[in-house]
C-alpha cells in the first residue's frame, strides 16, 4: 500500500467521531456513518446462521479492517470469519486473504461501494466467499470462485429464499426473517 495513502487513512480514522468506519481502495478513501436498526438486525440474523455453521478455528469478528498491502486495499466488512490466531492482536488490522467470507449487507446511503467497489476489491484481497445483503431491493447475492481479479460464480436469491454457503461453512442460508429498508 502506497504509504502516503496509508497515512491519510490513519489520520482519517484517528479524527473521525465515533461512529464511522474508514476504508481505502487504490486512491480512494470512503468513509461511512453507523448503521440503522434494521442494518444491525439483519447482520445478526445472518451472523447467528454462520455462528451455527462456523468452524472450529474461525472466529466471527464485526468491522475488522482487513488490509492487502500488495494491492493497495484496506476494507472494513460488516463480518467477518477469521482463524482465532489472526485476532490475537490489540492492532485492528489483519491480512484480507486470512478472511474466510466477507459479509455485506448494503448502504442505502452508498450502495455503489458494495455493489461495486467491494465485488471488485474482494477477489483482488483474496477474499473467496463475498456474501451480500441488500435490504433495498430485498436480495440475497453470494459471489465465489475469485481468480485473484474477479469473483467467477454469482448466485442470487430473493428474501425468502434459501441460498447455499459453501465450505468451509456448508449450510442453507434461510432469508425469510430478514427485513427490507
Amino acid at each position: 500500500m502506497n504509504p502516503e495513502h496509508f497515512a491519510l487513512l490513519e489520520e482519517a480514522r484517528r479524527s473521525l467521531p465515533e461512529g464511522f468506519k474508514v476504508e481505502i481502495s487504490g486512491d480512494t478513501i470512503v468513509m461511512m456513518v453507523s448503521p440503522s436498526g434494521i442494518h444491525q438486525r439483519n447482520l445478526l440474523l445472518v451472523r447467528r446462521q454462520f455462528d451455527g455453521h462456523a468452524p472450529v478455528e474461525l472466529l466471527p469478528s464485526e468491522n475488522t479492517d482487513l488490509v492487502s498491502p500488495h494491492v493497495g486495499k484496506s476494507r472494513n466488512p460488516d463480518l467477518t470469519y477469521l482463524p482465532s490466531g489472526a485476532l490475537e492482536t490489540s492492532d485492528n488490522q489483519v491480512p484480507s486473504q486470512l478472511a474466510a467470507v466477507a459479509v455485506e449487507l448494503v448502504s442505502p446511503s452508498n450502495p455503489e461501494n458494495d455493489w461495486v467497489g467491494k465485488v471488485r476489491d474482494y477477489p483482488m484481497m483474496g477474499i473467496p466467499l463475498y456474501l451480500l445483503v441488500d435490504a433495498r431491493q430485498k436480495t440475497v447475492t453470494l459471489f465465489s470462485r475469485p481468480d485473484g481479479t474477479r469473483y467467477h460464480r454469482r448466485e442470487d436469491i430473493e428474501f425468502g429464499e434459501t441460498l447455499y454457503i459453501p465450505e468451509p461453512f456448508g449450510f442453507d442460508l434461510v432469508t425469510s426473517d430478514l427485513l427490507p429498508y
